[in-house]
């Protein structure tokens, strides 16, 4: 890793350095002058249809009715698809833990969260195809919602999924080093509470699907802004039903921002996609900036119990981590990655040798969550660093002080954490 980071910051042919050197910007050019291609510049089949939702404005609701008669009367409208027409289409999406649940990109039954999908509605073009969603009408039976992840977990709040009893999808322990011994033995245990909130990026460019299916072949060609094509594609190929070399599943060239939140678009395609297999034509949908704001991925909120023992001169002996990982009201791929990202390195930048941890992922009436910028390093970068200001204070030592005493040495790389990790290098 070493090697390969420094070969990275080399020019290969001339042997001088990239770092500090001003290197020309190729796509510049196109972007400046207006000529960059986005997934609402590219130009579509004739016979296109497109897509509009409909959307739930409750947190939690069992679904009563759905009237979709005068939907279907209104101009323009080619097919409509409500819960049990996706399920007939399409199989659950994955699950990123080992529970007797089910996970659906449209709500099936009971609504979840404000702004779950309801109905799909195709139409010759998206006026008409919204208009016919103001038509549909939904009878909803309103539950109690819950929306703290440390409130989910207590005795009478309301379930969510019932595979996940207590709303808890998963809960496991780690234990590395000898964490009990060295908590029993410092002269010191100092802890912190923390709320570490949701967060979002928003990126210029909203989501955006254009999908065909192509029945002869039992195939599809799904183009689709987010940029991480390979990661999803097994996922939505076992969705759609169908194997790998049937899902053809393309990128506009350019994009308008993403900062990991457009890997939340792909219940999207699949929604999109069983909606063109359904009409017989291809559909495109692009999200509106109402639509992104509401119902679109955020960071991970999660509650955080952290503990130290210490001994008087501010050295960090363990470390004791609770984390309740707020998942929102499904659990899509790759959640809970998020929690379990920066496993290896819960010791951050510090020579830390005994570690016990405790987390646990919830589910809550908010949106469901997917990756944000840097996913899973703020939420226990924060904790750590506000741990060790606390234990400067209340030792009354320099904050600085207990920084640099805790960090690894500089000659102790390459450095293999407590949980890990290695760190190639540092100083």
């Amino acid at each position: 890793m070493a090697e390969a980071a420094g070969q990275a910051t080399t020019n290969r042919k001339t042997g001088s350095p990239w770092v500090g050197r001003s290197i020309p910007r190729v796509e510049d050019s196109a972007l400046l002058t207006g000529n960059g291609r986005f997934i609402d510049d590219l130009g579509i089949r004739p016979g296109t249809l497109h897509a509009a939702f409909l959307r739930s404005p409750h947190a939690h609701a069992d679904i009563a009715s759905i009237d979709l008669s005068s939907a279907k009367q209104a101009p323009g409208v080619v097919a409509i698809l409500v819960g049990e027409d996706v399920k007939a289409l399409t199989s659950s999406l994955v699950v990123g833990v080992k529970a007797p649940v089910e996970c659906w990109p449209i709500a099936i039954g009971r609504v979840r969260y404000v702004g779950e999908p309801v109905a799909i509605v195709v139409a010759s073009d998206r006026y008409l195809a919204e208009d016919a969603v103001d038509l549909i009408d939904v009878g909803y039976e309103v539950k109690p919602a819950v929306v703290d992840p440390v409130h989910a977990l207590a005795p009478g709040a309301p379930v969510l999924h019932d595979g996940f009893p207590g709303n808890v999808a998963s809960d496991r322990t780690f234990r590395y080093g000898e964490p009990e011994q060295a908590f029993a033995s410092a002269p010191h245990r100092i802890s912190i509470d923390v709320r570490y909130p949701r967060n979002s990026c928003t990126p210029i460019e909203t989501y955006g699907v254009v999908a065909e299916y192509e029945p002869g072949e039992d195939a599809y060609d799904v183009l689709a802004n987010f940029q991480g094509p390979f990661s999803i594609h097994a996922v939505l190929s076992r969705a759609l039903k169908v194997p790998g070399n049937r899902l053809r599943l393309r990128t506009p060239p350019d994009s308008g921002g993403s900062f990991g939140v457009k890997q939340g678009v792909f219940p999207y395609i699949v929604l999109v996609a069983a909606a063109a297999r359904a009409a017989g034509r291809p559909v495109k949908w692009i999200e509106d900036r109402l639509e992104h704001l509401t119902a679109s991925v955020s960071a991970t909120n999660r509650a955080i119990t952290l503990a130290a023992a210490v001994d008087h001169d501010g050295r960090i002996l363990a470390l004791d981590w609770d984390q309740v990982e707020d998942c929102g009201a499904h659990l899509r791929a790759p959640e809970p990655a998020t929690l379990y990202r920066m496993h290896g390195n819960l010791n951050g930048a510090y020579d830390i040798h005994h570690l016990k941890v405790r987390n646990r992922v919830v589910v809550t009436n908010k949106t469901p969550t997917g990756l944000n910028r840097g996913f899973g390093g703020p939420q226990v970068y924060f904790a750590l660093e506000r741990l060790v200001q606390r234990i400067s204070v209340e030792l009354g030592l320099d904050p600085l002080d207990v920084i640099t005493r805790n960090l690894v040495p500089a000659d102790a790389f390459p450095y293999r954490t407590a949980s890990g990790a290695l760190l190639d290098s540092g100083n």
